[in-house]
């Protein structure tokens, strides 16, 4: 008898929808967890189209897809099976928002973060929009003496103010960069025309960022992508999904083509868990209002499975544990 002919089939339609259809943990108090799932459903902070906050209802929906059986999920490529029984992911639910106050949604994001750090567990944030990457960041500082932050996005996000907004998605970046406890950045992905300007450029290379757009990656070997982010420094990655094509993502506020196809992205992090302890996860702008098909939304959670899948490898063969 294999694994399926035991207990329920748990078709990815039926039940109710956490990530991964993983257990829900209500009581923040006791989380015992590897990976703890956080949804951070805001976007108030959008310049274009808003949708985002429907984010994280949408990947964990899509989850679903990857998430039955009971003897975890085989992979060809790697003739391993992921993600059984033993790995323990928790969905903590969503951080309260309220809306039309950036602030306490914003601070609600960070206490929901703290509390799965506390419990020694990796929060994987589902936003919302990019500027749920602030408290996020910010929740790091009395569990990280430094970090350094991976950025996946089309966009530079480095925008310092702009009528008086420091806190929306075209800021987290700069906000970042300026935690003296944030030991640089490499940003990739990045295209096109965004928010910010030549000079907010000039200012994040000077503040420790390496900046590879889309032709730029491409240009390079992979291993020599990764050679550009430090060994020794603890590893925070933010993904915006519309670092990807549109033409495989079109559900986001800010489309921007020329942007990443999945291998590429899914080949860069799964090497990057090779070197680096990963200290957090956020990915963000996922609208799938904008998606009839549900592409985006599946694409964001397969990333994310696949993902965790490598990181789990490494704590369980005990080449590297999670940073706490």
């Amino acid at each position: 008898m294999n694994e399926y002919d035991k207990g329920r089939l748990n078709l990815p339609f039926v039940g109710i929808p956490t990530f991964g259809k993983r257990p829900y943990v209500s009581d923040w108090d006791k989380i015992e967890a590897e990976i703890a799932i956080i949804g951070a459903p805001f976007d108030g902070g959008t310049q274009y189209r808003s949708g985002a906050r429907f984010g994280p209802r949408a990947i964990r929906e899509a989850s679903t897809l990857f998430s039955f059986g009971h003897a975890g999920a085989y992979d060809y490529d790697d003739n391993k099976t992921y993600l059984d029984k033993t790995t323990r992911i928790i969905d903590m639910g969503d951080a309260d928002i309220i809306h039309t106050d950036t602030e306490k949604s914003h601070r609600n994001i960070e206490f929901a973060v703290q509390c799965a750090k506390k419990a020694g567990a990796l929060p994987v944030t589902l936003g919302g929009d990019h500027s749920i990457n602030i408290p996020c960041i910010n929740a790091l500082k009395e569990f990280h003496k430094k970090i350094h932050i991976l950025q996946i996005d089309a966009h530079l996000d480095f925008v310092d103010e702009r009528h008086g907004v420091r806190y929306g998605h075209g800021n987290p970046m700069r906000r970042a960069a300026e935690k003296e406890y944030v030991m640089g950045m490499t940003q990739v992905g990045i295209r096109n025309v965004s928010s910010t300007t030549k000079e907010g450029y000039e200012d994040a290379i000077s503040m420790g960022s390496t900046i590879l757009t889309v032709r730029q990656f491409r240009a390079l070997k992979l291993e020599d992508v990764v050679k550009k982010i430090p060994l020794e420094i603890p590893i925070y990655v933010t993904i915006d999904i519309d670092a990807f094509c549109p033409s495989i993502a079109p559900g986001t506020g800010t489309p921007s083509h020329g942007g990443f196809l999945y291998y590429e992205v899914l080949e860069l992090l799964q090497n990057i868990t090779l070197q680096n302890h990963i200290v957090g996860i956020d990915i963000v702008e996922v609208a799938p209002d904008y998606d009839p098909t549900d592409s985006t939304a599946i694409l964001a959670a397969q990333i994310l499975l696949n993902f965790l899948r490598r990181i789990f490898l490494r704590i369980t063969i005990g080449c590297r544990k999670i940073s706490r």
